[in-house]
């Protein structure tokens, strides 16, 4: 009987003990948690979202008008809430060289296989573009080559391009990751290959262009489907206008001539023209014994291009760290501030507003900058913030300034990413796209726990939602990222509110003039997720180590 007791006397203090080591790491991961949350002005964050997606700012496009007066307003707001310059001149602007090319929207697409013929016209059949720095580039009967989903991935004995020399030709792609069965359940997909139904950044666009360039192809043409793609067909056509790109020495000439989409009607078109069936070779795409296809079909076109050099800007502003041993390192917070300025009218309307993408969220950045430099006592490590240009052009200010850092990667604890912002009351719980990626998410937990909140993955993974904002330049290059979006618990509404408010954005608002401060927001939820964001950083600020990718992931290995 005694040695029981000891037994279980020893074994409540080896439990105690394991206990005591978890608290004392995770503090150690998330920092003091004696500092409450800040007070966060729900009726700045109105005011600064409404000047900002008013007509004056036009839009918020890179290089007009409107960018100067988004410039400007940010540095003023940073100027007068007592922030420091953040750029490496001692100015609040770190320069962005950009080139703006503009394609004649006289192009045709054209198809032939023998006499037979299918010609696309530009906008309506068809979107294309180049990023390479030339007034002229063509296409001049190039091979078609359809590569399925495009995909070289070893981790997963994964190669689209198997024997195939795809180089000078033109590749035809399917959006999004090869929909791979699960062995078990054939009627689900494989969780251990591309995600299951997660996106992975081998389904992404960029992911494919990069892959043409890489396999020096002179064109790449992904099928568009709205399922897949996250978004219809004419969210693609807004590319129609003019496309910047980062202006590189080598003018971008490395790039494939052309890059472009064409609806999946126009692909089966194509696919019939080669006397091919496209449901059954996309099928085939979802295998791993698929070889590409040779459809016997060339593809010209000619693009004509208006260019521009121009110089955008990020807005970069810090609250200097108090230690000084640890306050050259950096927590970064980053918010997009463009959108894509004036275009197509809707109902008459030709200011492409960008309220909650991403105006709102640029607002909440702001008041988050405002708390930080109200605080008595700084932390102990640097918070920088900066606000990015050409999100909406493909992430080009955050893999600038990713490229080209103020405060070096390696000393970066995290970025943390603001696009959009709840607008419709407070939630019970917290999306964190991402989530299981990196043990940022141990801090949000705890954060989420004092809010009385629980944190919930992405609703919508096949979209890939990880891959596209501002936070993936620093991710892809090492720096543990945490991306938040409104929850869908919402306190007081009905059950599947939240999907019903995410289905309205995307189908009536997303990149659309209709984008605009609404009357009945409700910005309590977005005051809430803003505390919420404010003490990630400040934890991370104060913590005694730096946040790691967890082991396993792709941003791990």
């Amino acid at each position: 009987m005694r040695t029981t007791r000891l037994l279980v006397f020893f074994g409540a203090l080896v439990v105690i003990a394991a206990l005591a080591a978890f608290v004392l790491f995770a503090m150690r991961t998330v920092g003091p948690v004696g500092v409450s949350f800040p007070p966060i002005d729900a009726a700045a964050v109105l005011r600064h979202a409404t000047a900002l997606s008013s007509d004056e700012f036009e839009g918020r496009a890179p290089a007009t008008r409107g960018e100067e007066r988004t410039v400007a307003y940010l540095v003023e707001q940073f100027k007068a809430m007592g922030l420091r310059p953040g750029a490496l001149d001692g100015t609040y602007v770190q320069p962005v060289p950009l080139v703006g090319i503009t394609p004649d929207p006289s192009a045709v697409l054209t198809f032939e296989k023998g006499a037979a013929r299918q010609t696309l016209a530009f906008k309506t059949d068809f979107v294309a573009w180049t990023k390479r720095m030339a007034e002229t580039v063509r296409l001049d009967r190039s091979d078609v080559v359809f590569v399925g989903y495009g995909v070289q991935a070893p981790e997963f004995g994964w190669d689209d391009y198997k024997g195939v020399d795809v180089s000078g030709k033109t590749v035809v792609v399917l959006i999004g990751d090869p929909p791979v069965p699960d062995p078990v359940d054939p009627t689900k997909l494989d969780p251990k290959t591309f995600g299951g139904s997660a996106m992975t950044y081998y389904g992404r666009w960029t992911y494919k262009y990069e892959m043409a360039q890489k396999m020096r192809a002179a064109a790449m043409l992904i099928v568009h489907e709205t399922g897949p793609a996250g978004y219809a067909f004419s969210v693609i056509q807004v590319k129609t206008a003019e496309q910047f790109d980062i202006a590189r020495a080598d003018g971008n000439m490395t790039r494939a001539a052309v890059e472009g989409w064409i609806p999946v009607e126009q692909a089966k078109a194509l696919f019939a023209l080669a006397g091919r069936d496209f449901d059954a070779d996309k099928a085939r795409a979802a295998t791993r014994e698929f070889t590409p296809v040779a459809l016997g079909v060339t593809a010209s076109t000619t693009l004509k291009n208006t260019l521009r050099t121009v110089t955008s800007r990020n807005v970069v502003a810090k609250v200097e760290g108090r230690d000084p041993t640890v306050k050259d390192q950096c927590v970064l917070y980053t918010s997009h501030w463009d959108h894509f300025g004036l275009g197509a009218p809707l109902n008459g309307d030709p200011v492409y507003h960008g309220a909650v993408d991403n105006a709102v969220a640029v607002a909440g950045f702001l008041e988050i900058a405002r708390a930080f430099a109200a605080m008595p006592v700084a932390p102990r490590r640097s918070v920088l913030f900066v606000a990015v240009t050409a999100e909406e052009q493909g992430l080009l200010g955050s893999e600038y300034y990713a490229s080209n850092p103020v405060c070096p990667l390696e000393t970066t604890l995290a970025v943390i990413n603001l696009e959009m912002l709840n607008v419709h009351g407070k939630t019970r719980d917290l999306t964190v796209v991402g989530l299981g990626l990196s043990d940022l998410d141990d801090v949000a937990a705890a954060i989420a726990a004092e809010q009385g909140r629980y944190l919930k993955p992405d609703p919508e993974p096949e979209r890939g939602m990880f891959y596209r904002s501002d936070h993936f330049s620093l991710a892809r290059r090492g720096v543990p990222a945490f991306e938040p979006d409104h929850g869908d618990d919402f306190v007081g509404k009905p059950e599947g509110y939240g999907k019903e408010v995410r289905r309205d954005f995307f189908t009536n608002l997303y990149h659309k003039p209709t984008d605009t401060v609404k009357p009945d927001w409700d910005l309590s939820g977005g005051v809430q997720d803003l505390q919420f964001y404010w003490m990630m950083g400040y934890r991370v600020a104060e913590a005694d180590r730096f946040p790691q990718w967890k082991a396993g992931g792709a941003f791990h290995r």
